[in-house]
């Protein structure tokens, strides 16, 4: 039946963080692959709590939760993005998970062979999602403060009217961990508006900063661009809600699209995430529990790794997210020390999975992105142990 498929479908590789998530559930592996919540960040008590107020929403048909929803999101959640995004109502879509916004994005902005620009490395899920449409993704790197805005300038110059977004992943970037700066937001601003493209602004992690100043975002009213939010990394995954607001015509080209997909996202969903923020001082409180939680999980697992293998690795401190990016100089390939290293029990996602341009100069091979949000500090740490033996079996 593979001949029935479409030559898209055919060329379309799985992610390799969903196929490691399934070596990560046996039983002796420890995991620094999947951005997985912390299980003692995910707040059960507000879920449930939301979930009993939601489910008492009623309307004209009955349970407004158990019933079809308008394609765009319901009233309730739609206004609190809104405010928070500081945008029209109108201009808010909900989403299932934010995944589903880089889908639908990909799908109404890029015909074949249009480029989209973006860090490399960038996160596996935009690119898989840009490719699949038959986009060209066009690689710029990037440093501690973002990607550079005079490549970003060079690639839109290079690509003329094939240009359609760049995208960036703004604060704690996947899988990088790096936050773009205040002045690199605004130049980008600036050339999304001289080059007529939208930025995709993807902030899944803005809420998880637990150390230094929040930075403005760059979408707002009136802005070229798209943002992008979800409740999979403060609330939970499983509930798969997600938004994005953006100007009016590409916010209604996804109502369509989305019209299309799925007809609208979970209403019982929407209401639950709607309810569990609305509860002001419960969400902060749980907000706050959960920074502290990946504060001490980023430190002791940059500290685990700076005892077991010192100057053999290079990274640096996160402040936020989930993510550390770690280069091991003296390793040539670390999809080669994966496979040492899940002998030793213990699992990370290599840097060759996030190049934009795979095979190039800039693959990323001595690099992994680990991720401390699942496993506690002293899992963490024999976690390290377990990486460092690993990277010393490679080194011989």
């Amino acid at each position: 039946m593979e001949n029935l498929l479409s030559r898209r479908a055919r060329s379309h590789q799985a992610s390799r963080i969903r196929e490691l998530l399934l070596l990560t559930e046996q039983p002796h592996m420890m995991s620094l692959a999947g951005g997985l919540p912390a299980p003692e960040g995910v707040p059960i008590d507000l879920i449930r709590s939301a979930f009993d107020r939601a489910i008492g929403h009623i309307g004209a048909t009955g349970s407004t939760a158990l019933q079809y929803a308008p394609t765009e999101g319901v009233a309730a959640l739609r206004e609190q993005v809104a405010e928070e995004h500081a945008v029209r109502v109108e201009d808010v879509l909900i989403t299932t998970g934010s995944q589903q916004a880089l889908d639908l994005l990909a799908r109404i902005l890029c015909d074949p062979d249009d480029v989209i620009v973006a860090e490399d490395p960038s996160y596996l899920g935009a690119l898989q999602a840009f490719r699949f449409a038959g986009a060209e993704v066009v690689g710029v790197p990037g440093d501690a403060d973002g990607i550079d805005v005079d490549g970003v300038e060079a690639a839109l110059a290079a690509a003329g009217p094939r240009a359609k977004a760049v995208y960036v992943v703004s604060n704690f970037h996947n899988p990088s961990g790096s936050v773009l700066s205040a002045q690199r937001r605004v130049r980008l601003v600036e050339l999304a508006e001289a080059y007529g493209v939208v930025i995709i602004e993807d902030d899944p992690y803005g809420e998880i900063r637990f150390a230094g100043d929040r930075l403005a975002p760059l979408g707002a009213a009136g802005r070229p661009v798209v943002r992008l939010g979800s409740s999979s990394k403060v609330l939970a995954p499983g509930l798969r809600v997600g938004w994005m607001s953006g100007p009016a015509p590409i916010i209604g080209a996804a109502v369509r699209a989305k019209q299309a997909a799925d007809l609208h996202t979970s209403s019982l969903n929407q209401l639950i995430v709607a309810e569990a923020r609305a509860d002001r001082a419960a969400f902060g409180a749980h907000l706050d529990t959960a920074r502290e939680i990946y504060r001490l999980r980023a430190a002791a697992l940059a500290a685990a790794l700076r005892a077991e293998l010192g100057d053999h690795v290079s990274f640096a401190d996160p402040s936020g997210g989930m993510f550390l990016w770690c280069t091991v100089p003296t390793v040539s390939s670390t999809e080669r020390l994966l496979e040492i290293a899940l002998d030793k029990g213990v699992a990370f996602v290599p840097g060759s999975a996030f190049a934009v341009s795979p095979g190039s100069d800039v693959d990323h091979a001595s690099a992994m992105r680990l991720s401390y949000a699942t496993l506690d500090p002293a899992g963490l740490a024999q976690a390290a142990s377990r990486l460092a033996a690993a990277v010393r079996t490679m080194e011989g």
